[in-house]
């Protein structure tokens, strides 16, 4: 009897192993991501990052970079032209939503969002990742004079011509004012997607939006990091069920 659950033993902590190594290394369920992370060498502009290891496909990247695409036709210039230089940075946020496979601490159900009508396809999103000082400040400091209607990009839209368009009694305002403070702009604009941190690039605590894919992903350390110490310390819903797995196992056995 002793041995066999020795065995048992041995058994869940090997699958409790392969549950957090499994989270390292995943795409999300969404519109336009792969089912499996892989190499995609004609990945375009900014998303090439990822080209060695993406969620992405070569066209998905390309219409990361238009202002106003296929992929969710949603429309960047609703409050006047977006400065180029912080288009680059929501260009950056898109490439790193579709392409990285680094996110997966951080992968959550979908509930609670408006989505554009007939756009029911999410089952999973990000919340809460923690995004590194540096990025979320330059994002702030690069669209700051840039004009929108509204705090929360989620939900909210008029989506009655097949784009967004601000609801009415909307006013076009600098996002200075909309967002305040970096963490506002970081936090608040997709939903509490990302979470500001004060952790710095390089620091291992902290995913980077920008990085050189000559020095390898620095993302690949932070997602094992947070994978091993839980996300806030309290792993989403998809990693604790596959973190109680092995327990459940043994309790029946």
């Amino acid at each position: 009897m002793a041995a066999q659950w020795a065995v048992l033993a041995l058994l869940a902590a090997c699958m409790a192993s392969a549950a957090k190594e499994s989270v390292l290394n995943m795409c999300m369920d969404a519109k336009h991501h792969k089912t499996e992370p892989g190499p995609e060498e004609a990945l375009h502009g900014q998303c090439v990052l990822w080209k060695d290891n993406a969620c992405c496909t070569a066209n998905t990247s390309t219409e990361a970079h238009q202002d106003q695409s296929y992929l969710y036709n949603f429309n960047w210039n609703h409050c006047g032209v977006m400065p180029e230089k912080c288009k680059q940075h929501f260009i950056q946020d898109t490439c790193l939503y579709e392409c990285s496979p680094n996110l997966g601490p951080w992968i959550d159900q979908v509930r609670g969002l408006s989505l554009p009508p007939g756009t029911g396809w999410r089952r999973e999103r990000i919340l809460n990742v923690p995004l590194c000082k540096e990025d979320c400040e330059l994002w702030w400091e690069d669209c700051q004079d840039a004009i929108t209607c509204k705090e929360n990009w989620h939900k909210g839209w008029n989506w009655t011509s097949g784009t967004n368009r601000c609801p009415r009694g909307f006013m076009c305002q600098p996002f200075k004012y909309v967002f305040p403070r970096p963490a506002d702009l970081c936090e608040k604009i997709w939903s509490n997607s990302y979470k500001y941190t004060m952790e710095h690039r390089g620091s291992g605590r902290c995913i980077q939006m920008w990085f050189d894919p000559a020095n390898g992903n620095p993302n690949v350390a932070v997602a094992k990091y947070y994978a091993q110490n839980g996300r806030d310390a309290s792993p989403t819903p998809r990693a604790v069920l596959l973190l109680l797995l092995p327990a459940a196992l043994l309790f029946l056995l």
